[in-house]
């Protein structure tokens, strides 16, 4: 890989700037976020900490951006997504590549991941032609009523390393569209996605002679993230993160009583029927245990099996187990690429060690690679282990690969346990059966946000709305309806009449 190119055509350089307003850069503190690849441990490049006084920078310039961006038409907004979504198009390629090897998922994903950018702006671009309330028959003669919705104003957008541009632009290109400003903080992790994404739409404004605060950047840790939460100025906040971190988030919004969307913690299970389809069951299973290493929140971690085919399943993903290649993302023979970093190499391998002492067996081991190809000290081998659901491990999330396999005699038995974590964000079932999976998804079945049938817990689509319940936080991105979040509804009362009807028949006499 051409890192170099890669930066050019992005507009990246090895220090950058740490806060954006449009295409200006201010050049933030003395402090510096470093960005090494979990590819081979490098250092690729650095940004600085934004201050304090650039904040309120970046806030006075988003106030000053919405007075007009709300007035342009929706659909004019659109056409600005529209443009957004081709420069995308355009940098799909270094993009993508940026995310494999700043984040570490394989190239595939890494370009899956840009194309779902360009799909959030195509569908926003038809969204900005039906953001549309509904009239109501009023009780009051010649009289009508409607909802109607309205921009928030500042969004503040808080996005997670593993998915470092999809979740923002998830997030901006419904906001924009809705007539709001953003603001992005993105994972300390990750921030030469962020500022890649960031010169993407700059160059777009700047070219529309749209005003600079329209998307700004901000880039820190922690403190920086709770200036968005704690500056009343700041309408709704979308934070994609931990349930700790949501938590906070939440908390200290809830306190101004500001808006919040939380997308927040996975334990999401795959339910096997005997009535499945071993073959695609297994598949989805892999698929969703290793996929991004599993780091994604849908990843699957529970593997839920019915008793008679318990041991067939079993074979099945051992045998598959064997065939996963793990090495270099960026090279597209590999299934499964490193960690995010050493932290999480620890977390994976106490994760390990906990789910044991309880009495979890290890049938596939795990383990640190080393050697040619794994100096970063970051890749790991995936594994599989025979618990039980109420073990402490298996009702905590894990951002590794490691998969709970558990056994069930009856589908009662086997939705009970899908839904007893405290998690709620992302479930499947494996079944030929219609009542099974039908009642899957029935009032009695799934509690979590997303419900599948016949496909795994991950892949989920532009056009439904993605998010999930108790403590993956309750909030929607992307598609369906999800761009309500983003707005505030006004309900409109209209007489036409030459007569003010009160209420219960009270009148005045002047």
């Amino acid at each position: 890989m051409d890192l170099e190119k890669i930066f050019k055509d992005l507009g990246i350089k090895k220090t950058n700037p740490a806060t954006a307003l449009g295409s200006r850069w201010l050049s933030g503190s003395s402090s510096k976020i470093h960005s090494y690849s979990p590819v081979n441990g490098e250092l690729i490049g650095e940004t600085s900490f934004s201050s304090e006084e650039e904040f309120s920078e970046v806030v006075s310039s988003c106030e000053e951006a919405f007075t007009s961006w709300r007035m342009l038409p929706a659909p004019k907004r659109g056409e600005i997504v529209r443009q957004f979504g081709e420069e995308l198009r355009a940098k799909k390629n270094s993009l993508g590549a940026l995310v494999s090897f700043e984040m570490g998922k394989s190239l595939q994903e890494g370009l899956g991941e840009v194309q779902e950018m360009i799909d959030i702006c195509d569908f926003a671009v038809g969204l900005s032609r039906q953001l549309c309330g509904i009239t109501t028959h009023s009780e009051r003669p010649k009289h009508r009523m409607y909802d109607q919705y309205h921009p928030l104003g500042i969004v503040g957008v808080i996005s997670a390393f593993n998915f470092p541009v999809a979740v923002w632009a998830w997030n901006t290109a419904l906001a924009w569209i809705c007539g709001n400003v953003c603001i992005w903080k993105p994972s300390e992790k990750t921030p030469l996605c962020g500022i890649a994404c960031q010169n993407i739409i700059a160059s777009v404004l700047k070219k529309n002679h749209i005003h600079e605060g329209v998307s700004c950047l901000i880039n820190g840790d922690r403190s920086v993230g709770e200036w968005l939460t704690k500056d009343p100025r700041v309408a709704l906040v979308s934070a994609t993160g931990s349930t700790n971190m949501g938590r906070s988030v939440g908390q200290e919004v809830a306190k101004r009583f500001g808006k919040t969307i939380l997308e927040l913690g996975g334990n999401n299970a795959l339910i096997i029927t005997p009535n499945a389809d071993i073959k695609i069951s297994v598949v989805g299973a892999v698929f969703g245990a290793v996929g991004t290493a599993g780091q994604r929140c849908t990843t699957t971690r529970r593997l839920i099996v019915h008793d008679s085919i318990y041991e067939e399943v079993k074979e099945k993903l051992i045998r598959a187990y064997k065939q996963i290649k793990i090495g270099n993302p960026l090279d597209e023979s590999n299934h499964m690429g490193p960690l995010i970093d050493k932290d999480a190499v620890k977390m994976y391998l106490d994760a390990i060690s906990n789910v044991k002492n309880e009495g979890g067996r290890v049938i596939v081991e795990g383990g640190v690679l080393n050697g040619n190809g794994y100096e970063s000290g970051c890749y790991v081998k995936p594994v599989i282990v025979e618990a039980e659901n109420n073990y402490k491990s298996v009702q905590s999330e894990t951002f590794a690969p490691i998969l709970y396999l558990l056994k069930y005699s009856d589908l009662n038995e086997a939705i009970s346990m899908q839904n007893n974590v405290p998690q709620g964000l992302s479930s499947a079932i494996m079944t030929t059966n219609l009542r099974e999976a039908e009642r899957f998804l029935s009032h009695e079945g799934s509690d979590c946000g997303i419900a599948n049938v016949n496909i795994g817990t991950s892949g989920a689509e532009i056009g439904g709305a993605f998010g999930g319940e108790k403590e993956t936080g309750g909030g929607r991105e992307s598609g369906s309806d999800a761009w309500k979040a983003y707005m505030r509804r006004q309900t409109n009362t209209i007489n036409f009449s030459t007569e003010l009807p009160l209420a219960q028949g009270i009148k005045f006499d002047f």
